[in-house]
């Protein structure tokens, strides 16, 4: 069984036989007065009188939580834990009963957490219940009142209330299973993050109608019931009277609720009793989104859709994405072409956007291929050849394996797109029918091509050896294109390609962009001229080998530099299609809704890239729409990444220190915090904001309702009036709110509150869930 389990209360003559000693530090208390403190290494835990039960600090893998524990049985087993959101401190922490009458966490340099207030005191006692209690012995909160995963005999879960799982078995935090009494009278379980609908449901006691009063209850026998106040409704369990045992109910981390018994000496281990159901794969949402459940020799495991691979293999909740580009910043020479996988006998939870009847597996597959907004169908069969195509956008969720007993009614199958991009060109494929007759020959050419390569390396190598030995002796800097491949330009040779400066594409804080044409291979680049004072010649070159290494399709790459006395140039492909900001903020460009989505993603997956996935971690600091450039096939890439460490002085007009441009610039550089990888997430948010909307987010010509882009989709998102943000456009209104939510998230004050970039891609591709975000405190402070 895991380790964090429950305790139950039983009679008290059960208690004092069953009870070992204590350890030397911890005492037993029959009343707790104010003043009294705990800490995790020291005087650990208030003990019952008994000993049997303790509240105070327990040990977890990172730190310390607080909460009732049983310690009268060898293996320490939690059935209550206080600040259930945020369990984990480190052992500096101080529980204290505080003259002011508050039960409070306290750390150093932090608020004090209050855990719960107005007492005179408090008592652990024998039954499990920790109780605080005014000047007049009353009690004024108790931990029955406030369950978290566990009921012990004695307790019950009232109308309206819940619990929750825990997040892991060692992870004590709220997890992703709730159970709810609810006040029809229904007993249900649901995953976390939904409404009390029956199509969220996985679990129901179907007593709906039985009175608002009703409650769940477990007694000393191990009976669980349902009581509507004067009378049992149904009983969950027979309860049997068994001397020297304690019970416990508990909702587990796989999401189902079982009831365990356990006998009061060495050799006893919890067993279980009662569960709510013996189909592991029952509870919705155990595996995340795109994967589905599937039970192998009694052991649940999830699986993913064709064409996906989990998110975080150790963490299933986590769900899958996608192992392959849809359309959308695609070579030129690249045939994007997609095919339907099956899966037999699966359930999905259905959210169709079509419908069509009477159809056969085949139709519904053609259906699927030739709607592009078709990611997967539900073929749901008869007994005849004919059934329903329900047409899907994904992400799937609540993904299962159907019991045999559950195919009666005939075939449940997913059709699932999944890509069979190539880049061979039908010419190609014709000539590759023949190749059978060709692989003697092609071999022996093979073997004479493999020599002269070897040859002709062998030749550049030494060839080069001797170039870079002449050319280092007359330019110093040039030691950069051993280290990472840049090319070492001439200003002479720059003036040149650019045509002395004459076409200038953009300007930016930190300097000019022109176009330019290579001399030597005609290629045309992007030439940018420093204008700023930089941080100095070894700074300079240090950060070109940072960005010299880092490659990713949504990175403007680097071609080469310039570094001569006061002359500092940057040489970077060309994006015919300028910047975002020429096509979003321009009517006649504006690009659709699917492609806004599309350049949202890879705007994500270029910042995700320099925050944890290339060589040096690259904190941007000036993320906007004139810094991400379009190419050819209007996929967006990110430029002017590893600046912010070349340049000394402030990037714009904004205070001194300040790196950024004014509307994008996160909360905490005008705070002088620390500035983290947070502040390009408050900057992208901001973007996804306008992509959304099309608008640039300060916009002084606009009412003063909605001059600021941030507060505007803010007071639209709260009163429900998302469509006037796309100047009602039709789009598909859930991925509407999905992106709405992501920027708000994005934008919070607090950088601890953003999401990282990699949860921000994960929600941006549907395979994270997203819950309400909180109203940002101050709009202006960024801008």
């Amino acid at each position: 069984m895991e380790n964090l389990f429950s305790m139950a209360a039983f009679p008290s003559f059960l208690i004092i036989s069953a009870v070992i000693a204590a350890s030397a530090q911890q005492q037993r208390y029959s009343r707790i007065y104010l003043g009294s403190s705990l800490t995790p290494t020291t005087n650990s835990s208030w003990l019952s009188p008994s000993g049997l039960y303790a509240f105070g600090f327990y040990k977890l893998t990172n730190g310390y939580a607080v909460g009732v524990f049983i310690a009268g049985i060898p293996e320490k087993t939690v059935v209550w834990t206080a600040n259930w959101d945020s369990p984990v401190f480190p052992s500096n922490v101080v529980l204290q009963l505080r003259y002011d009458g508050k039960l409070s966490l306290q750390q150093k340099d932090r608020s004090d957490i209050i855990i719960a207030s107005a007492s005179a005191s408090a008592s652990m006692l024998d039954t499990g219940n920790f109780v605080l209690y005014d000047s007049s012995q009353r009690i004024t909160w108790q931990s029955f009142d406030n369950p978290t995963d566990t009921l012990l005999p004695g307790q019950h879960l009232s109308a309206g209330k819940e619990i929750f799982s825990s997040a892991s078995a060692t992870n004590p935090a709220r997890g992703i299973f709730r159970l709810k009494m609810q006040t029809d009278g229904n007993l249900v379980q649901y995953p976390v993050n939904t409404e009390d609908k029956p199509n969220y449901s996985y679990y129901s006691s179907f007593t709906d109608g039985k009175g608002s009063n009703v409650s769940l209850n477990l007694d000393n026998n191990g009976l669980l019931y349902l009581f509507n106040g004067s009378s049992i409704i149904l009983n969950l369990t027979t309860g049997q009277y068994r001397t020297k045992t304690i019970y416990l109910m508990r909702i587990d981390v796989d999401g189902i609720f079982r009831l365990y018994n356990r006998l009061l000496d060495h050799r006893g281990n919890w067993t279980k009793e009662w569960s709510s159901t013996e189909d592991k794969c029952i509870p919705k949402g155990l595996c995340g989104l795109n994967s589905f459940c599937n039970v192998t020799d009694r052991v649940s495991g999830c699986e993913c859709l064709p064409g996906f691979d989990h998110v975080n293999p150790g963490d299933w909740s986590s769900g899958c994405e996608r192992n392959f580009a849809m359309e959308g910043c695609k070579a030129k020479d690249q045939n994007v072409s997609y095919e339907i996988r099956s899966l037999d006998n699966t359930e999905w939870e259905d959210t169709n956007y079509a419908d069509v009847k009477d159809m056969t597996r085949e139709d519904c597959i053609k259906a699927c291929l030739e709607d592009r907004n078709c990611g997967a169908a539900l073929f749901l069969g008869t007994l005849s050849q004919y059934g329903s195509c329900k047409k899907q956008k994904l992400p799937l969720r609540y993904g299962r394996i159907l019991q045999s007993d559950e195919l009666r009614n005939g075939p449940r199958i997913a059709l699932v797109k999944v890509s069979t991009s190539t880049t061979v060109s039908e010419n190609s494929v014709k000539e590759i029918k023949n190749e059978p007759k060709r692989q003697i020959l092609i071999i022996g050419i093979s073997l004479v091509a493999l020599a002269a390569v070897i040859l002709a390396i062998s030749w550049v190598y030494v060839h080069r050896n001797h170039a870079r030995t002449y050319t280092i002796s007359n330019n110093k800097n040039v030691e950069l294109i051993e280290d990472v491949g840049l090319r070492a330009f001439t200003y002479a040779e720059l003036v040149q390609a650019t045509n002395e400066f004459k076409e200038e594409l953009g300007r930016g804080a930190s300097g000019a962009v022109y176009r330019g044409i290579l001399s030597n291979n005609k290629i045309v680049v992007a030439v940018k001229r420093l204008e700023k004072e930089l941080a100095g010649e070894k700074e300079f070159q240090t950060e070109m080998k940072v960005i010299g290494k880092t490659y990713h399709r949504n990175l403007v790459r680097l071609l080469g530099y310039c570094f001569e006395a006061s002359k500092w140039l940057l040489v970077y492909e060309y994006m015919s299609n300028g910047s975002l900001a020429d096509i979003l903020f321009n009517p006649e460009s504006r690009p659709c809704w699917e492609e806004r989505i599309r350049i949202s993603l890879d705007i994500a997956r270029g910042i995700l890239y320099l925050h944890e996935e290339c060589e040096t971690r690259i904190i941007h600091c000036d993320i906007k729409p004139q810094n991400i450039l379009m190419d050819e096939h209007r996929c967006a890439k990110i430029s002017d990444f590893g600046l912010a460490k070349l340049l000394m002085l402030d990037q714009t007009y904004t205070n001194t220190g300040i790196r950024g441009t004014r509307g994008y610039v996160a909360p905490e550089w005008n705070m002088n915090l620390p500035v983290t990888v947070k502040a390009d997430v408050y900057s992208f948010g901001v973007v996804l904001l306008e992509i959304i909307c099309c608008r640039k987010s300060v916009d002084r010509r606009l009412s003063e309702n909605e001059a600021i882009l941030q507060e505007w989709v803010y007071n639209c998102y709260a009163v429900g009036e998302l469509n006037k943000l796309v100047g009602y456009e039709e789009v598909e209104t859930q991925t509407l709110d999905r992106m709405i939510k992501i920027g708000l998230w994005c934008i919070q004050d607090e950088p601890s509150m953003r999401p990282s970039m990699k949860i921000v891609l994960l929600m941006l591709d549907g395979t994270f869930d997203i819950p309400v975000p909180p109203c940002p405190n101050s709009f202006q402070s960024s801008i």
